[in-house]
């Protein structure tokens, strides 16, 4: 996108700011995006089920330095560990849609 083009969207902004989809700056963008929407989900839940990152942590075998690196962002989760924190922890199901 030509830089003089006026940006009209959040869409466009985002391409011209990270890249069209599929190019490595734009995959290496979206997946800080997506793991920030984690984290934020996270955050909510536990709080939302007047936990401490120490009680989920208990609850759902993991440590709590690991739920304040989910919860801050910073590490990586697998979906089974994902599953399992919202499914042991908060008594909740998760649900995908793929795109």
């Amino acid at each position: 996108m030509n830089k003089q083009n006026k940006i009209e969207t959040f869409d466009q902004l985002i391409e011209q700011e990270h890249g069209k989809i599929g190019t490595e700056s734009r995959n290496k963008y979206d997946t800080k995006v997506q793991m920030f929407i984690v984290s934020e989900m996270l955050k909510e839940a536990r709080k939302d089920a007047e936990l401490t990152q120490e009680q989920l942590a208990e609850k759902t075998g993991t440590k709590k330095s690991y739920i304040s690196k989910l919860e801050n962002g910073k590490g990586n989760i697998q979906l089974s560990t994902l599953i399992r924190i919202f499914e042991q922890g908060f008594n909740r199901r998760i649900g995908l849609t793929f795109l």
